[in-house]
């Protein structure tokens, strides 16, 4: 079971640094910009350990029996519940930017749902590797 539990946190650390990267390069690409939205953060060491960390908890929800779905419609799906605290939490609470982050661009439910959909595809993909035994532990 620990085994299990240590593969869920590292796929979601590992899907956590690939949307850290992502919503960076959007921001650096001038993507976030050309959609109206102002979500272009600096990449720095405490932000990647946020999303690390964070993205790692929301690793341990794969634990969730859903059923039949393959390892990437899980992702998916699994990837609303951060979209649903960034959007109803984060941004409002924590950052003052409104409900939704509208304050920061009418399109910004859409990039936090790419977003986080990064983490559930990266995560599952990691899940995947793990299972298929070639991820093997030293």
């Amino acid at each position: 079971m620990v085994t299990r539990l240590s593969a869920l946190f590292a796929a979601g650390c590992l899907g956590g640094l690939a949307t850290v990267l992502t919503l960076w390069l959007f921001g650096i690409l001038g993507i976030s910009g050309a959609l109206g939205v102002g979500l272009a953060p600096p990449l720095t060491p405490p932000m990647i350990y946020s999303f690390m960390i964070w993205g790692g908890i929301w690793g341990f929800a794969f634990l969730l029996p859903l059923g039949s779905l393959n390892m990437f419609a899980r992702g998916l799906l699994l990837s609303l519940g951060p979209t649903i605290v960034q959007l109803l939490v984060v941004f409002p609470m924590k950052m003052g930017v409104g409900v939704l982050g509208l304050d920061l661009g009418t399109l910004t439910p859409l990039l936090v749902l790419i977003f986080n959909g990064v983490w559930g595809l990266v995560a599952a993909w990691w899940l995947t590797r793990q299972e298929a035994g070639v991820l093997v532990a030293a």
